[in-house]
């Protein structure tokens, strides 16, 4: 991992700064310094929501700073009320454990647990120091320090409180903020922990943590929170109408997370290859420069596919990904197709319409005149086939057809279940035997 020299610096010019609390950028200057940044366990995978937090951590390390990654399983069985206009649902103890062993693999890709080096990452969840302190104990040691005037003058709450659909706020959600100030002066104590790292609709619970530490211990800790992404148009960054862009593969698939990257228009490209790669300013100014040149070529959204597939997934995720990208928009060959997986083909042609063929009829070969228009009505007549074969207009599994005779057997089967037909260029239909 390429070093940097001033951490602060490198978020700014990558456009990763909202606010920070006077001060931080002269503690990082005298010399290592611990930072934590905060990951809600909700689920067993990382989505690119979460990547901003992700990458803050990992330029801090590349800036000879320590990370601390903290898992909110004691707070993620609450939730954090900021953004939120309704409550969520409580997890139980053996999801959270699930959740924390998928989370803690992905953040491996981005951050070094394992050196010897003194600012190797570290890994903390604060059930663990949550689950045996009592009610009674926690509202003597840490409520007693943070008035109620205090806590509704946060904008996330008072935004819940005011809200038009607001339906109020729970003692348990009212309490997060007490929580994680606590996580802070947790970390200060134990881990010297100086800086507190999240997006911008953090600030209010950092800054409780940093009253915390002032109270409690006459101690000064930090703040930092980046920008919340959001796209050029407006729209809500990360989203798709699938759902959520998720870094387990089971959930995205490689192909699915490239695509999202690689079909960002030009201005997000701009932005989020500051934000969401390490490529240092000569290459991005470079990359800016070719765009500016040949926008038809997209560059830049080229290289930050490239960039994220591998550091997620791996470089052979990322070629098979072009490759089976290349089956779909331009000339891929029948081995190429051959190659995909299930999940890839059905990921590569989501969306094309799909036609469920009987096995048996494939079994002893089937005449693709029929095939294509009894068994699956992709053609409304013989006739208008033959012609469109006779101009080669046909492909079955990307080789040309050159009759209508030609018989189509099981053996010819993608992953011993499609078969991928294709009239011109761009009219593409599956076949599913079953």
């Amino acid at each position: 991992m390429s070093e940097i020299k001033n951490f602060v610096e490198e978020l700014r010019w990558r456009g990763m700064i909202h606010d920070m609390i006077p001060g931080t950028e002269e503690e990082l200057a005298k010399g290592m310094t611990s930072a934590y940044l905060g990951i809600d366990p909700t689920a067993d995978s990382l989505h690119i929501g979460h990547l901003v937090g992700v990458m803050m951590l990992r330029h801090l390390q590349r800036a000879g700073h320590r990370p601390i990654a903290l898992l909110g399983g004691a707070t993620g069985m609450i939730g954090d009320p900021s953004m939120k206009s309704d409550e969520r649902k409580l997890l139980d103890e053996e999801t959270l454990k699930r959740n924390q062993a998928g989370i803690k693999k992905q953040l491996s890709k981005f951050l070094d647990f394992e050196s010897d080096a003194p600012n190797a990452a570290v890994l903390v969840n604060n059930y663990d120091w949550m689950k045996d302190y009592s009610f009674l104990g926690f509202i003597r040691d840490i409520g007693k320090h943070i008035t109620v005037n205090y806590m509704m003058a946060k904008d996330s709450v008072k935004k819940r409180l005011n809200g038009e659909n607001s339906n109020g706020m729970s003692f348990t959600e009212f309490s997060y903020q007490l929580l994680q100030g606590y996580d802070f002066l947790y970390l200060y104590r134990n881990y010297g922990c100086r800086l507190q790292m999240g997006g911008s609709d953090q600030w209010g619970n950092i800054t409780t943590g940093t009253e915390l530490i002032r109270r409690k211990e006459g101690g000064e800790a930090f703040g930092l929170v980046c920008p919340l992404i959001t796209k050029a148009d407006g729209g809500k960054f990360g989203k798709t109408e699938s759902g959520n862009v998720w870094l387990d593969p089971e959930r995205t698939t490689p192909y699915a997370f490239y695509q999202f990257w690689l079909n960002v228009n030009d201005a997000d490209a701009a932005r989020y290859i500051k934000i969401f790669t390490t490529l240092s300013r000569e290459e991005i100014a470079a990359l800016e420069t070719e765009q500016a040149a040949a926008p038809h070529l997209r560059p830049l959204q080229r290289r930050l596919a490239e960039e994220l597939t591998v550091l997620v997934h791996s470089r052979a995720d990322y070629e098979a990904a072009v490759a089976a990208s290349e089956i779909l928009f331009g000339q891929g060959t029948r081995e190429q197709l051959q190659r995909l997986d299930e999940a890839t083909l059905l990921a590569v042609f989501e969306g094309v319409p799909q036609y469920e063929v009987a096995r048996t009829e494939l079994e002893g070969g089937r005449r693709l005149i029929e095939l294509l228009t009894e068994d699956a009505a992709i053609f409304p007549s013989k006739g208008e086939l033959r012609k469109l074969v006779q101009a080669g207009g046909i492909s079955i599994n990307k080789e040309k057809v050159s009759s209508t005779d030609e018989l189509i057997t099981t053996e010819q089967l993608i992953d011993g279940r499609y078969l991928l037909v294709q009239r011109g260029k761009k009219n593409y239909y599956l076949l599913i035997a079953r």
